[in-house]
């Protein structure tokens, strides 16, 4: 994670996504994700609940993957292997199936 203002980077590695996908119109639809992560790599302290909202087009395809604290925008951003993790899990067949059918 990449804290606006800050040198320092942490990455972290996901072991399990809870997602909850919803329709926002016939344009976009949305899925939130909660996760664990791995205890090396733990959410930073200045978190109280970490989620990511990704965008997705209709077919699937993730438009915008960004991180939220308590359900709104926070100070920090995903790293390039945090998106990876998440597009790769949104693009799985269990999450494409979800998306096509919201």
């Amino acid at each position: 994670m990449i804290k606006y203002g800050d040198d320092r980077i942490t990455e972290l590695r996901f072991v399990k996504f809870i997602p909850h996908v919803e329709r926002r119109n016939e344009q976009w639809v949305d899925v939130t994700l909660r996760f664990e992560t791995a205890e090396e790599t733990p959410v930073p302290d200045d978190l109280i609940e970490l989620s990511a909202l990704v965008v997705c087009t209709p077919q699937g395809a993730p438009i915008q993957i960004e991180p939220q604290d308590e359900g709104i925008d926070c100070e920090y951003q995903f790293t390039f292997s945090e998106k990876e993790q998440i597009e790769v899990y949104i693009r799985s067949e269990e999450m494409q199936k979800a998306i096509a059918s919201a």
